[in-house]
């Protein structure tokens, strides 16, 4: 049977021929090019894969054995690759359930995660200091980095643990010097992200440098795919929320965005050279613990989850 059609998959030739009955077209939203890295028994190592909805996955490595398991590497391929994971999610081939994989961060192993700090003006208020004239940078190490649904350890170094739901973009095309209006080109797609702060180490110890409270293991869950930008309606217009315990503490739309996707990129890449894979994470609205009064912090047991419209949702436990 000829592969099924799917939404914004115009001008991509089929050349494979798909087992699977024919889908209904109007049963089915845009196209939602929703990437992932996972593991799973069958296989060894970490492989890439492709959202065909909420219960299943596709396989791109079975689908194309040529393409690379990391998705850095994948990446590095540009539209080549991703036209490959446009046609094996429009013929749905080498299906997985999610009960049979485990997924990772759709970055695992980026050359750079730099952060944006006071990138929300409602966050700015909240702490009653100016908004910024120039993007605040500051970086995580890529070791921080976990999974989507994989624990936060909290340090026994600190005891101040904060939480910082987060819009992340990833970059997809190597450049320098990079100008406003070329930026969005460079950019492969988006995901969620909690920047999970030791606010005693970023505000009281250490000179209150920022990288020490930003850096602990596991302080870095993305996820819980990398969206593509052409899958996103507008990356700037999109509801952003925090919950510790089912409760909401963080709520606001990522317009409040100080420095906007385009600003960011032409910013960091007078500065260093982007390549794919790197990521970003563009600052935190209000409602952190530390502005609370009195402060709140988290704690062993605690269930935080952060959530993007059209992006999804992360989960993880504090242990």
């Amino acid at each position: 049977m000829l592969c099924w059609a799917r939404g914004l998959l115009r001008g991509v030739q089929k050349k494979t021929v798909c087992s699977l009955p024919r889908r209904g077209i109007s049963q089915l939203p845009p196209l939602r090019m929703r990437l992932i890295q996972f593991q799973s028994s069958f296989f060894p190592g970490q492989r890439i894969g492709v959202e065909l909805d909420l219960q299943t996955i596709i396989d791109l490595n079975a689908f194309n054995p040529s393409l690379p398991h990391k998705m850095k590497e994948f990446l590095e391929g540009g539209d080549k690759f991703l036209e490959i994971a446009k046609r094996a999610l429009d013929c749905s081939q080498t299906i997985l359930a999610r009960s049979q994989i485990k997924v990772m961060a759709p970055i695992t192993d980026p050359e750079k995660v730099i952060c944006i700090g006071m990138n929300y003006v409602d966050h700015c208020l909240e702490q009653n200091v100016p908004v910024p004239t120039e993007p605040i940078i500051f970086s995580k190490f890529p070791s921080s980095i976990v999974g989507p649904f994989d624990p936060i350890v909290l340090p026994a170094e600190s005891q101040k643990v904060d939480w910082e739901v987060e819009l992340a973009f990833v970059i997809g095309k190597k450049g320098k010097h990079i100008k406003e209006q070329d930026a969005m080109e460079h950019v492969a797609g988006f995901m969620v992200a909690h920047d999970v702060s030791a606010r005693d180490w970023q505000m009281e110890k250490n000179g209150k440098q920022w990288l020490l409270g930003k850096t602990f293991d596991t302080f870095c869950p993305l996820g819980p795919a990398l969206v593509t930008k052409d899958s996103i309606s507008d990356p700037h217009g999109l509801g952003i929320r925090c919950y510790v315990n089912g409760s909401i503490v963080q709520s606001s739309n990522t317009n409040q965005m100080v420095f906007k996707t385009e600003a960011l990129i032409a910013w960091v890449s007078k500065f260093v050279t982007l390549n794919p894979g790197d990521v970003f994470l563009t600052g935190t609205p209000p409602g952190v613990g530390v502005f609370r009064k009195p402060p709140v912090y988290l704690k062993a047991g605690d269930w935080v989850e952060c959530e993007i419209e059209e992006l999804g949702v992360i989960r993880n436990k504090v242990v």
